[in-house]
């Protein structure tokens, strides 16, 4: 069964065209390095729950939009050469700078999952 890293965030709306660009660089990166699959999604239809939900998850602010993007591998250990690999791209490191990201990276949460179902 594959395996799956998902990330949630909170983008400032004003920031998710250069987020966008960063997010394109980066899905090549992985995608050249092994990963099967890369999607960054923007929320279109979320809503704040009652005691949890992505809006609460990043603590968004009314200038803000969630972003739910994950990454799909052959298998856990594939992912971890995958990134292992990825973490070195000197291409990514250029973008890894944290004064220089579009968001805010102390909101942002992320995990690896095993599938347990796949159609």
């Amino acid at each position: 069964m594959s395996y799956v890293d998902g990330f949630v965030l909170p983008v400032p709306k004003k920031n998710l065209a250069a987020y966008r660009r960063i997010a394109r660089k980066a899905g090549k990166i992985w995608r050249e390095h092994g990963a099967l699959e890369y999607r960054e999604c923007v929320a279109d239809d979320v809503k704040s729950g009652k005691w949890t939900s992505f809006l609460q998850s990043v603590k968004l602010k009314p200038s803000e939009v969630v972003v739910f993007s994950y990454i799909v591998y052959k298998s856990r250990g594939q992912r971890d050469r995958v990134n292992g690999k990825v973490m070195k791209d000197p291409r990514l490191a250029k973008m890894m700078n944290s004064k220089a990201m579009p968001f805010d990276g102390k909101r942002m949460f992320w995990g690896g999952f095993k599938t347990v179902v796949a159609l």
